[in-house]
This record gives structure tokens, sequence and C-alpha cells, in this order.
């Protein structure tokens, strides 16, 4: 007869003795288990004592965690938190080095654990180790651990940002600003600072108030590839934090090395700052890993949202400087000069609107209208400008091939550039905040300082190529543009180096390529329109959706790591999931790092049967959306967010790694519950594999033979001295 569920066998250790093996009784209390096993070693004051995990997390064991324990589990007898941390909190302040060492390398490791960190912090902790950083008198790995145990207690979200002083945010800053400074201590300094603006307007001043950008740099320069996130990262939030007014260019700052870091927009633009991030991270010796590419992706995201501003900004008719670019514009292209005092005002309108007609505004008397919608708004004059200015032959050859053609086959110049801004914008996602999850970063953006100027100047020369290509009229402006967006979005996803390749990856998708590859793509969907293959698809399609659920279900047995997202950045904390092969249990827990494979049920602490889950919900409706205030702005976290409730107000929270993850594990969720599968990825999953058992029976009825295996991989040539003869 099996043991009812309540009891467990476990290992209990204790330093010095023989462990011992034990059932436990989760039913009892978890006080008169710890009694339990202190008198069969004979320790007096049980209540002093605690168990903890004997792995490598050492967490220690509560009412709220001890469902968590299995049958087998490996538990220790250990000095109870509440002792620990008094203990610890001795041992920091003693005279003998080697004493103090060795506590803060135990209170460094101690404080992951939040039932230790809120006794530590109810002692007055954190302020202990405030005071010991703010004194100067411990360096290198005394103080590495010092940090180290105030960021771990401080990810807790125990204690407010907003306790520390000025004195404490200039000691961190003071060891960021160091030359030479070991890598750990820079590293959790720079750490420190970043949660400080992340979550304290009023830190944010003052951490701005401390560090320049040249004091940044050199750590860019370094080969550590950590702490040239950390230093990124700082730059970020301090970007991410500045006020509006901060963020935009001061001609006044002329020295960068002197620079405060609000002055985001003057910093950003700089050539010296870029081409270290260039050589030294993106070009750099080490490959990039996934939290260095978010960060460039951020700094990416951050850097194009300064384009916000003039985007939504209507041109005023009205104003003569505004008024002004627009002669500048007809002056480049015609090479003429303001006519201010020759001629009757009649001709010089009647010269005026000929010319912006064939700069190809909509409107040609005053074609300042053209730039009061938003977006694009002023930017797209600012792009004109640039063109005209950076890229004069080009712009003039445009203008003026364009003027001589007959007028239903002319490309306006005015009207695409506004539309052609209008789409860049939406393709970076100008004015949208950065996704806590993406790391989708473009190299070629950091190759010039000017980077959204030149990709708008390669990509209008591209829309007058294609509308060539095309023989377009004036009713044809639409089709061109969605053809120019596709060519965009398809060159942009081989994530091109630079400028230069953006524009040769442009070369190879002209119109023609475009109309090959969309037909490739219809000719596999016109087959399968006739009537008996609609019928035969729909006779099959029961049976396609159980083989999708079967693999959505394989997938949730596999299980997934997702990544803890707190008030700081994206946290380097990693918990994971997985289904019981049976199918009833759903297994989680936290883990140190990102694992390489599959992580065993054994490894996971907690479990959540299938029968009590009581419904899935996704997006805005999740309660962790509802919690975080900054997270509920961020539309691409929340389309990757869902949450499974159970019992009366329990739920278990997720942020996906990607759609796809997001995808397979609602529609894994949903056929757990017997409920329908509505994901986007399921119904492209259903086309594909109808199609392709559409494609295998109709092969079958022409008597193709398919065969059980795939053809074998020829062999590699043992001499490759040969050369083929075209004649």
């Amino acid at each position: 007869m099996p043991p009812p569920a309540d009891i467990l066998k476990v290992a209990i250790e204790w330093p010095g003795a023989f462990p011992k093996l034990m059932e436990i009784d989760q039913k009892k209390p978890l006080s008169a288990i710890i009694k339990e096993v202190c008198e069969g070693w004979q320790l007096p004051n049980h209540e002093t004592y605690a168990l903890q995990n004997a792995d490598s997390t050492n967490f220690y064991i509560t009412e709220k965690n001890r469902n968590n324990i299995k049958n087998g589990s490996i538990l220790r007898l250990t000095k109870s938190p509440g002792q620990m941390a008094m203990q610890l909190h001795e041992r920091i302040q003693s005279s003998s080095l080697d004493v103090k060492l060795d506590a803060l390398k135990d209170l460094a490791n101690s404080s992951r654990d939040i039932t230790f960190a809120q006794e530590f912090i109810n002692l007055d902790g954190i302020s202990l180790l405030t005071q010991m950083v703010e004194s100067g008198t411990d360096f290198g790995e005394m103080l590495s651990f010092t940090l180290t145990a105030f960021v771990e207690l401080m990810d807790h979200g125990i204690v407010s940002w907003d306790t520390f002083s000025v004195a404490f945010i200039k000691k961190i800053a003071s060891f960021v600003c160091k030359s030479s400074m070991d890598s750990a201590v820079l590293q959790r300094s720079l750490a420190i600072l970043e949660s400080m603006v992340l979550n304290s307007q009023d830190l944010y001043q003052k951490v701005a108030q401390e560090i320049t950008i040249g004091q940044l740099m050199p750590h860019l320069q370094g080969t550590d590839q950590d702490i040239q996130t950390y230093t990124i990262a700082v730059i970020n939030a301090l970007f991410l934090k500045a006020p509006e007014e901060k963020r935009q260019f001061d001609e006044n700052i002329v020295n960068i090395h002197d620079c405060p870091l609000t002055e985001m927009a003057h910093i950003l633009a700089q050539k010296q700052l870029r081409s270290i991030i260039l050589t030294n991270v993106i070009r750099g010796p080490k490959p990039i890993n996934e939290e260095m590419a978010h960060q460039l992706y951020m700094l990416q995201v951050l850097t194009f949202n300064l384009l916000e501003d003039r985007m939504m900004t209507k041109m005023d008719p009205q104003d003569q400087a505004q008024r002004d670019i627009i002669f500048e514009l007809r002056r480049i292209a015609f090479d003429v000069e303001c006519e201010s005092n020759s001629g009757s005002i009649e001709k010089r309108k009647s010269m005026y609107t000929r010319d912006y007609k064939k700069l190809g505004f909509i409107n040609h008397v005053n074609p300042a209208v053209d730039f009061t919608q938003i977006p694009p708004g002023m930017l797209a004059l600012d792009n004109m400008l640039y063109f005209a200015r950076q890229h004069q032959d080009s712009y003039i050859r445009i203008v003026l091939e364009n003027s001589s053609r007959e007028d239903k086959h002319e490309c306006p110049f005015g009207r695409s550039s506004i539309e052609l801004t209008k789409m860049l914008c939406e393709i970076l996602k100008v004015g949208e905040l950065p996704s806590e999850n993406c790391h989708d970063f473009h190299p070629m953006f950091f190759t010039h300082d000017r980077s959204f100027e030149e990709f708008f100047c390669i990509c209008i020369q591209l829309l007058n190529k294609t509308w060539k290509e095309m023989r377009a009229t004036s009713e044809d402006f639409n089709k061109v543009m969605q053809v120019v967006r596709e060519q965009i979005t398809r060159a942009l996803t081989a994530k091109p180096n630079s400028l230069d390749q953006f524009k040769s990856r442009l070369q190879n998708l002209s119109y023609t390529e475009i109309l090959k590859i969309r037909q490739s793509e219809r000719m596999n969907q016109e087959d399968f329109q006739s009537r008996p293959i609609v019928e035969l698809r729909e006779k099959i399609q029961p049976e396609i959706m159980e083989l999708i659920k079967q693999q959505r279900l394989n997938r949730l047995c596999e299980g997934t790591c997702f990544r803890k997202i707190s008030s700081r950045r994206r946290q380097d904390k990693f918990w994971y999931c997985r289904l019981s092969p049976n199918h009833k249990v759903l297994h989680y827990g936290d883990l140190e790092e990102s694992p390489q494979g599959e992580v065993p049920h054994d490894s996971l602490q907690d479990k959540l049967p299938v029968a009590d889950i009581k419904a899935v919900v996704t997006g805005k409706d999740c309660p962790h959306m509802k919690e975080k205030g900054a997270l509920k702005q961020n539309k691409e976290v929340l389309e990757l967010a869902f949450s499974i409730l159970y019992e009366s107000d329990e739920y278990l929270n997720f942020i996906a790694p990607d759609k796809h993850e997001y995808c397979v594990w609602t529609d894994g969720l949903n056929a757990l519950l017997g409920k329908e599968m509505t994901s986007e990825f399921t119904r492209s999953d259903l086309d594909t594999l109808l199609n392709m058992e559409m494609k295998l029976r109709l092969l079958d009825l022409e008597n193709i033979q398919i065969p059980e295996a795939p053809p074998p991989i020829p062999k590699e040539p043992s001499n490759y001295d040969f050369v083929y003869d075209c004649n």
C-alpha cells in the first residue's frame, strides 16, 4: 500500500553527524518537525533552528514554501533566519579582517533568500552596509561582497530606494569614476546606479549630477562584456528617466567629457561615443550575448525616440524660419536665388507654384500645409533638407528627372518623402517604449552619427527606383509604397552590418524580385482553392488540430525558461516551468542561470496540479500587468504576458521570452483545459500542415512513391581541383 500523500521521505543533514532518513508529515506544523529533528540529535532550543534546502540555493523552508518539498529531498538543519541574521550582523562589524570577509561572503550568499533578507533588514542591516561603504575603509574583495549583499537585499523590493543619502550616491559614483577599480566592485556599482535611476526620480537627479559621459566611456573600451553591458544599461536608464526638455540638443555644450548625462541627445550624437560602442562592443572580439543585445536594442529605441518631438510637431505655415527651409529645397533643386525684388508679385507666385509642383508637393501654392500632418510632421522636412544638403547630386537628379516626365508618371518627391518618413517611423516604432524582452538591434544604425537621416536617403532613392521599375502613375502611389515597405522590411531582416550592406541588399530586392517572391507565395495558396480540395481539407482538419495539440503539450512537457522581471531592468534570474509527462502537474522553480537543456522535474521545487487551474488570462487582465504601472504602458510586454489562476486568489505569472513561446504556452494550457487553441501560430501551423498533407495526398494519387527516409546527404568531394566548362 503506498504511503499517504502528506507523508514524505527525506534526508536531513547536520554538520558533523550522519544524515538522518526520516518521514515528515506535511500536516504537522513546521516547528513541530524541527523540534523532532533537534531532539533526535539532542540539540536544545529548537526554536533557534530551521530547515533549508541542501542545494545550490540554500533557501529556508517556511510554512509558505514547504509544499515544494518532494520525496527524496535532501534538507539541512541550520540556524534560524533570525539567528543567522544576528550572527552575520555582528560578524561583519568584527575587527578581524578574516572574520569580516567570511561574514560578508556568507551575507552575499544568504541575501538571495527573501526569508533571511527580511530578518537582516529588520536589524537595520541595509543602513549598516551603506555606512560601511561610505566609510571608505573596505576595498577589493571585501567591498565587492558588501556591494553584492546590498544589491541582493535591495532586489527583494522590501526597502525603498529613496532612503539613501547623497554621500552614499557619491561614494558609489566614485567607484565608477576611478580609472582602475576591481571589476566586481565596478559591476555592482553600475548595477546600483542603474537601479537608483530606474526606481527614483529624485535619485536620478543626484546620479545625473555625479556621472559624466567621459567617466563612463573607458568602461566601454575594455574587454569585459559584463562591464560594458552595465555601462550601457546606466546610460539607457538615465536616458529613459531624463525629463523631456533635458533630452534635447544643447549647442552650448562643446566638451563631451564634461557633458552631464542629462543632455542625452547631444551625447548620443557624438561620434566618439558611437564609434566606441561600434568598435569595442558591436565589432568587438567577443560575440554579443543576449543581455548586451537587449541593451543595444534599448539604446537604439531610445535614440530613435528623440525623433518623436519633431515627428509630432506640425509646421506653422506663418513661421518664416520654417518656410525658409522650403525655399532652401527649391534653391538647391533649381539653382535659383529668392527673387525678392524681381518681377511682379503674380509672376513670383507663378514661378514658386511651378517649382513646388516640380518638387512634388500636394499643395503647390503653400507647401507648408503638407507638413501639418502628424506624424510625420516636421521630421519629414528635416529629412528632405538633410538629403538635399548631404546628397545634393542625388537630390537634384531625382527632382529634375521627375519634373521632366509626363505628369502622370512623375514620382512626387515631396509627397513621397512625407509618406516615406511616416513609414520609416512605423517600421522603427519611433515613439514606442522599448520592450523588456526584445534584443532586436540593427548594427547598421550604430555606423553613422545621423543614421535615421541616412536611412531615409537610401530609402527615398529606392522609392524613386521602384517607381520607375513599376512604371507607376500617381494612381499607383499606395501600391508603390507597399512594395517599398516590403523591400525595406525584407532587407532589415538580414540585419546588415552597415548602411552600404543595407543598400546592397535593397539592390537585390528589385520590384521584379518582389514579384517573384509574391508569385511563389501565391502559388502555394492557389493550388488548394478548388471545391474537392476544400472538402478534403475540412475532413482532415480535426486530425491536424489533434496533431498540433499533441505538439503543444509535448513542448510544455519539455518546458521553458522564463526570465524574472522586476522594477530594475531585466534581471539575470530565471525560473523554469514544465508539464509532467502524464499532463497532470505543472512543475516550476527558480534557476541560478539559463539552462542549456531540459531541467529535470526533481530539481523544480514547486508544483501546481492541472485540476486546480481555474482559468488562463492574458495581457492587461494578468495580475502582474495590473501591479506594474510602467509595464502597463509597454505594448510588447503586454502581448507576452499570461497568468494561470488557481484556487481563490492565487496565480502564477508569466512573461514569455518571445511571441512563439507565448503562443505555445497559451495554446497548450487551453488544450489542457479543453478549450480551443486560437493563437496566430496555431492558425499558421494548421495552414502549413494542411498544405503539406494535401500535397502528399495529391502525390499519392499520381502514384508517386514518397520514401520513408530522406535521401542521404552527398559526401564532400575529396578533390576540389576541378573546373566547370561552360561551353
